[in-house]
């Protein structure tokens, strides 16, 4: 990331967004940055360059202009972003015609080509020849053009990219081609020649739809939302769009519908399918008073919600903006590739010239010097290394999302995949955050009783209400037809049945803990008890952690006996009570004896700790403090997004090292066999492409990187 001098506090930051489609490689993603930087007033520039965007945090007085002159004048035309829910456009469609066109006039060009490698002489070899030039050489200025007019848009502003040495390549290559075409010469290489644009097309083509694939997250949950809701004003119902909808409104919502925005249950039970959102498939039950979201769909019933956030605003777009943000930060390996690449086009031009100079000294002419400079500029393509990191990043953040796991910063796999140390939070993490009656107690319900307690629950907006309101409607029991029905604060609910007083209240003497009284007449008093149980699959999420050597603990700042009881549920050492320095001093403490330390936390106190660890996660029920200051946030109840999350991290950077080793070895054994003549044109558009395409394959595994993890 590049940035200017700290401003003062006196300057108004401002943060623009800018789409710049000219970009696709890291050395485009750290000349834009450079760029930016370099501008007075400007505080950060952040390239996602899977979105092809780049935030700029700066002085309030340097204008969107000046931020899109500077990139114009390093070649990257570039505008404004528009909130909008509709997608950007594929980055994928404008590769595929010249892909198509190289891709048919290779097989054609190629079949005249094994006449040609079987014998052919004289006459007839001149006439393939020709051949090959009629349907090869506009073929190349179709296809190519895609590096062509990159390598010029480049050179025009006074600077290289990866393309000028690839255009010089292509460009040569074909010259002499033609040359020898029209010289009546043994050799051609128009098919070496497309077949390197084929496969470069084929790897860039590839590239970009794991971009698109990456973006296609963001896409299916801004889609869903529905694109409109009934609202009900002054006894009327209309239809408003979604961008008009406005804090306040109250959506009639049918079942079978999705809901445009999010907002408050203020009549009517109904379940709904939060899948989008958690990734989790059951149903969950709500009822008056009960939080939704937009993008979820209504199961059963019609209810009525109150808008509290619309647009922008809703938890559906903040997933979306924080999907965008994954990646934008820059990891070791993606700096690593990003200074590689800036070295690229003087170290290739320098070889390739080298090269030239070195045969020709050597005595075989200028023809065979230049068609190994030829073969050294082909070969020397570093779009392996550039793919290393970025396509390994975008898959498992893609494979993660599906889990209901958020990628907040791509560098946070990095360290994530280091770490050896988890402190976990109790309540809210460890937990579940929200109290949960006791199933055995529910069990020993009479039908009627607990249908009772449900149309009692349903009137209360206690927190323990609601949890039996859940936890009843999960289990399919129906609410019974209550009259005189009110809520005494502090004591409970009051109603009639069949003629009958009924009350969910609070217990006459002391529990033990959280509990609830149900008075029917004529049936014995029922006391359903309450606790925040552990997440579920807290032991076997646990048990992987320990497996993979990561050794968790509990860190928390309720009373110790609360702890105790759950650490000896868990079999982990906790610390209880503590403060957030507390829990700044013990992260800071273990990464002072040399752990690295992750940090799962839900509340304000967690933010300074979750800050400083050397990874965090946050699930969706967190605080604004806790989900800004966390890497990872999951979405599900399950805490197996924590091994999950250290599972796919820890593939990514398996992957990633993989990756550089294959690019890295390919050129170190391909550029001397290049420079000392032992590979052609052709051979070396083969190998060049090939590297591309098996670190894109190999990046492509990733996609299972969220299953079970594994030591």
């Amino acid at each position: 990331m590049a940035s200017a001098p700290p401003l003062t506090q006196s300057e108004s930051i401002e943060t623009t967004t800018l789409v710049v489609p000219g970009m696709h490689c890291a050395s485009c993603m750290g000349k834009v940055e450079r760029a930016l930087g370099a501008l007075p007033g400007v505080q950060s520039a952040r390239v996602n360059l899977t979105a092809r965007q780049v935030n700029v945090a700066h002085n309030a007085a340097l204008g969107v202009p000046d931020l899109v002159g500077a990139l114009v004048a390093i070649g990257f035309p570039s505008q404004p972003r528009v909130e909008d829910l509709a997608p950007p456009p594929s980055a994928v469609k404008p590769l595929l015609a010249p892909l198509a066109v190289a891709g048919f006039a290779c097989m054609n060009v190629m079949l005249l080509s094994v006449s040609i490698w079987s014998g052919a002489e004289g006459s007839t070899r001149d006439l393939f020849h020709l051949l090959s030039a009629a349907i090869g050489i506009p073929a190349i200025l179709y296809a190519g053009r895609v590096f062509f007019a990159s390598a010029w848009g480049a050179l025009r502003h006074g600077r290289t990219n990866m393309d000028v040495p690839i255009s010089i390549g292509v460009i040569l290559a074909t010259g002499l081609s033609l040359y020898e075409t029209l010289t009546h010469g043994a050799e051609a290489w128009f098919d070496g020649t497309l077949m390197l644009l084929l496969f470069l097309l084929a790897g860039r083509v590839l590239d970009a739809m794991m971009r698109d694939r990456a973006r296609a997250g963001v896409d299916a949950l801004l889609r869903q939302a529905a694109p409109g809701a009934m609202v009900v004003a002054k006894g009327a119902v209309d239809w408003v769009s979604a961008r008009d909808l406005l804090p306040g409104m109250v959506m009639r919502v049918a079942s079978g519908e999705r809901l445009a925005a999010d907002g408050e249950i203020v009549s009517g039970n109904s379940r709904f399918d939060r899948s989008l959102l958690t990734g989790e498939s059951a149903a969950v039950p709500v009822a008056q008073g009960d939080a939704v979201h937009a993008g979820m769909l209504n199961m059963d019933a019609p209810v009525d919600v109150r808008v509290t956030a619309a647009g922008c605003d809703t938890t559906l777009a903040e997933i979306a903006r924080t999907m965008e943000a994954a990646g934008q930060h820059r990891s070791t390996y993606v700096r690593i590739a990003d200074r590689a690449s800036r070295l690229y086009a003087p170290a290739v031009h320098t070889l390739a010239a080298l090269t030239f100079i070195g045969w020709m000294i050597a005595g075989v002419g200028a023809y065979e010097s230049l068609k190994i400079a030829i073969a050294v500029l082909i070969i020397t393509c570093p779009c392996a290394l550039g793919l290393a990191v970025p396509v390994a990043q975008v898959v498992a953040a893609g494979a993660l999302m599906r889990r209901g796991i958020m990628v907040k910063d791509g560098s946070a796999m990095e360290r994530m995949a280091r770490i050896d140390r988890a402190l976990l939070d109790k309540t809210g993490t460890l937990t579940l955050g929200r109290p949960t009656p006791d199933p055995q107690a529910l069990d020993a319900l009479p039908a009627q009783a607990a249908q009772v307690a449900l149309a009692l629950a349903s009137h209360s907006r206690h927190p323990l209400s609601r949890a039996l309101v859940e936890a009843l409607g999960a289990r399919g029991v129906t609410a019974a037809e209550l009259t005189q029905v009110e809520e005494v604060a502090g004591q409970g609910v009051h109603a009639l049945w069949h003629g009958g007083p009924v009350a969910l209240r609070r217990p006459d003497g002391p529990t033990g803990g959280m509990a609830s009284a149900l008075d029917i007449e004529g049936m014995p008093l029922r006391l359903i008890l309450f606790a925040d149980r552990l997440r579920p699959d807290a032991d076997l999420a646990l048990n992987w952690m320990r497996a993979m050597g990561v050794e968790p603990s509990i860190l928390s700042g309720d009373a110790m006996a609360a702890v105790a009881e759950v650490a000896r549920a868990t079999h982990m050492t906790a610390q209880g009570a503590a403060s957030p320095a507390d829990k700044l001093e013990a992260i800071q403490r273990l990464q002072g004896a040399g752990h690295h330390v992750l940090m799962a936390g839900d509340g304000l106190n967690d933010g300074p700790a979750l800050a400083a660890a050397h990874a965090s996660i946050a699930p969706g029920t967190a605080s604004d403090v806790g989900r800004q200051a966390a890497d990872f946030v999951f979405l599900s109840d399950s805490l197996m997004a924590i091994p999950r999350a250290m599972a796919a991290s820890r593939a990514t950077m398996r992957v990633v090292r993989q990756n550089f080793v294959l690019a890295i070895g390919y050129n170190v054994l391909a550029v001397p066999m290049a420079m000392a003549g032992l590979v052609t044109p052709l051979i070396a558009a083969v190998a060049m492409s090939t590297s591309s395409l098996i670190v894109i394959g190999n990046s492509l595994r990733l996609a299972m990187a969220a299953r079970e993890p594994k030591a």
